[in-house]
């Protein structure tokens, strides 16, 4: 068993979250924080940190398209350093510009109705799925 991998899709009014399985191999998306950011999210997180085990959560970080930052980003590397400290984990973050759209995409595709909760727990498996893809997993 390799240890289990928590990516976060960080938003103001919603937060997704997906885990690797216990190989390493896939991900699968969790319950959609639905409460905003602040204590209570990092609460949550530090939860699921104790609850799986996790060393490592891969952030997502929102970005321009021209790889500039943007109000999010910020967000983003707030969350990382709060998560650092207050968990002790390695944090990573992920530029994220293109996740929310290709679930968008792939949604239409398949006929889904979306909701704003799926598109971002489905953002958060996206990412994670990349990232466990280019680390060997």
């Amino acid at each position: 068993m390799k240890p289990r991998i928590l990516c976060i899709d960080p938003g103001t009014k919603r937060t997704g979250f997906a885990l690797s399985d216990e190989l390493g191999i896939t991900a699968q998306g969790l319950a959609t924080f639905e409460e905003g950011a602040g204590e209570r999210l990092i609460e949550h997180i530090a939860g699921l940190v104790e609850e799986y085990g996790v060393p490592t959560i891969v952030i997502g970080k929102p970005m321009s398209m021209s790889g500039g930052d943007i109000e999010g980003t910020e967000r983003s590397r707030l969350l990382a350093d709060n998560l650092r400290d207050r968990c002790g984990v390695e944090v990573v973050l992920r530029d994220e510009r293109m996740s929310s759209l290709e679930v968008e995409r792939v949604m239409k595709q398949e006929g889904r109705i979306k909701k704003a909760g799926d598109i971002d727990k489905l953002a958060a498996v996206l990412m994670l799925q990349s990232y466990l893809e280019e680390i060997g997993g």
